[in-house]
């Protein structure tokens, strides 16, 4: 088997397929995410701590000398990333448990319904009900 072939074979896989369409999703999941977090929770939070914009934040390590820019830690990016990371996950957290209730509920329906006896179950009672009669 050729090596092209053995990659179409990959590829046409339903779950790479999947995998991949999870990907592209995730990747535009991810920039609503990060527009709810920077433009909705960031500048009630801001407020909350005094008017502060945390992507701004930044500790100066070296000042600016001549033509060679400052050297900064820019400590309120980070804290903009934790704050997309989190409410990241817990967005999939609540989608995830939200599925898994419903698969819960499927599966307790499921188990309400009693399933129905096979065709030979069926003919072998019909059979013991016509020699209890006898």
């Amino acid at each position: 088997m050729s090596m092209m072939s053995e990659f179409k074979e990959f590829a046409m896989r339903g779950n790479v397929i999947d995998m991949a369409v999870g990907i592209v999703i995730g990747g535009a999941f991810g920039k609503i995410v990060s527009s709810f977090v920077a433009d909705v929770i960031m500048p009630p939070i801001g407020i909350l701590v005094g008017g502060v914009d945390f992507s701004q934040l930044a500790v100066t390590l070296k000042e600016a000398a001549g033509e060679a820019e400052a050297v900064t830690l820019n400590y309120g990016a980070f804290l903009q990333n934790v704050f997309d990371f989190l409410i990241v996950a817990f967005a999939i957290f609540m989608v995830i448990k939200a599925m898994n209730s419903m698969k819960k509920e499927e599966e307790e329906a499921a188990e309400e319904a009693p399933p129905e006896p096979s065709k030979e179950e069926q003919l072998l009672t019909e059979i013991r009900d016509l020699l209890s009669k006898q």
